[in-house]
């Protein structure tokens, strides 16, 4: 069974950082294209950034520079560091591995991300 599971999110004061995990069982990350996505109330889900199985990375243009986006296939996990938060960063944070040659797709069940004072 392939689980993929968030952590790491919270209540966090403007201007702070956090750092969200995604962990996984029963794949191995490293085949994936891994990409953090968050959705908010009533919008639709976006992407924040995204690392290819070649460890590229690719960012949101409104994260650029407040985000990093990292792997550790040794451990089966990939990262995002977030900082300089806002309140419009406030969603549920999703974790996304994708294997597009062999149409492999699959999510977590989110983290819940508050940039609150």
């Amino acid at each position: 069974q392939v689980r993929l599971v968030e952590s790491g999110g919270g209540l966090v004061q403007p201007g702070g950082s956090l750092r969200l995990s995604c962990v996984a069982s029963g794949i191995f990350l490293g085949n994936y294209d891994v990409g953090w996505y968050r959705q908010a109330p009533g919008k639709q889900r976006e992407l924040v950034a995204v690392i290819s199985s070649d460890s590229s990375r690719n960012y949101a243009d409104s994260e650029k520079g407040r985000v990093t986006i990292s792997r550790d296939d040794a451990n089966n996990m990939v990262y995002l560091q977030m900082n300089s938060l806002k309140p419009e960063d406030t969603a549920v944070y999703y974790c996304n591995a994708a294997w597009t040659a062999a149409r492999r797709e699959y999510w977590g069940q989110g983290t819940q991300v508050t940039v609150s004072s």
